[in-house]
């Protein structure tokens, strides 16, 4: 059995409501980086928890406070969500304070399946912030 976690981003969870729709829609399909399992192996979702946000000097040890409960729950892995992987600027540093920290859990960048490029994600994404009202949703669908 896989125990897994899901760390999202907390400006697309909080500011733009996403509810991580397509993620869970992929683990429970295994598709996406969720397909690299064995099929024969179960998953279990642990948690969904998300960043502490763009970091100021304490962004890492935030986000090892965050992680350090889901150990509590004996996580196997921690995926990145998709949001994390096309928006994050500091993914790769946190990845890197995970592994460190954590040796034994797998780190994973990723969740769902790709529909655009990371670029063309962050265009939406910025487009997004610089119109109201709009959500997730209409990234995800691409609506205008």
């Amino acid at each position: 059995m896989a125990r897994i976690g899901i760390l999202t981003c907390s400006n697309a969870t909080q500011d733009l409501g996403c509810s991580s729709v397509s993620c869970l829609a992929d683990f429970r399909k295994r598709n996406g980086a969720f397909a690299h399992y064995p099929q024969d192996e179960k998953l279990t979702l642990v948690g969904i928890i998300n960043c502490p946000g763009c970091p100021t000097l304490t962004g890492p040890d935030k986000l090892l406070q965050r992680i350090r409960a889901l150990t509590e729950f004996n996580v196997h892995s921690i995926h990145f969500s998709y949001c994390m992987k096309a928006l994050c600027p500091f993914k790769e540093k946190y990845k890197k304070a995970l592994e460190k920290a954590f040796p034994e859990i797998k780190i994973v960048i990723g969740t769902h399946e790709e529909h655009v490029s990371p670029e063309e994600y962050r265009k939406r994404v910025k487009k997004l912030f610089c119109q109201t009202p709009k959500t997730m949703t209409d990234v995800i669908l691409d609506k205008d």
